[in-house]
C-alpha cells in the first residue's frame, strides 16, 4: 500500500486514448488516460464507466446532447449508453477512469484506436 502521485503517473502516459492501469479495486480497474481530439462512438453493454477530469475540459457526446465535464468533475456513463469523448481546440485532457476489469476499450467497435492491453504503471 503506497500513495499514488497522479502527476508523476501522467508523465508516463505517452499516447492519447491509451489508458494505463494504476491499480485495481476488487473487480474494478483505475486507469489514467490522456485525451486529445475525438474518440469513437461506442457503448459498453454490461459495464458503467466513471470519468474524472484531472486536467482540462472533456466534452462527452451522447446521441441527444453533449455534457461538458470540467476539471475536478466526474461523469458516469451508464452501461449500454452510446457515447463519444471529445476534446476541443487541440486541448490535452487528463482523465482518471474507473471501470470493470472486463470492460472492452471501445465496446464492440474495433478501430485503430482500440486498445486490448492497458500497461500497468
Amino acid at each position: 500500500m503506497k500513495s499514488i502521485n497522479l502527476k508523476d503517473k501522467f508523465e508516463l502516459v505517452d499516447a492519447y486514448w491509451h489508458p494505463h492501469q494504476i491499480g485495481t479495486v476488487d473487480n474494478m480497474q483505475v486507469l489514467l488516460a490522456k485525451l486529445k481530439g475525438e474518440f469513437v462512438w461506442h457503448a459498453h453493454e454490461n459495464e458503467d464507466e466513471l470519468f474524472q477530469v484531472i486536467k482540462g475540459t472533456l466534452h462527452m457526446q451522447f446521441r441527444d446532447r453533449t455534457e461538458v465535464v470540467n476539471e475536478g468533475e466526474i461523469i458516469i456513463v451508464p452501461k449500454g449508453v452510446e457515447h463519444c469523448p471529445i476534446t476541443k481546440n487541440n486541448e490535452e485532457v487528463q482523465v482518471l477512469l474507473f471501470e470493470k476489469l472486463i470492460t472492452n476499450h471501445t465496446g464492440k467497435v474495433e478501430t485503430e484506436l482500440t486498445q486490448t492491453v492497458y500497461p500497468k504503471i
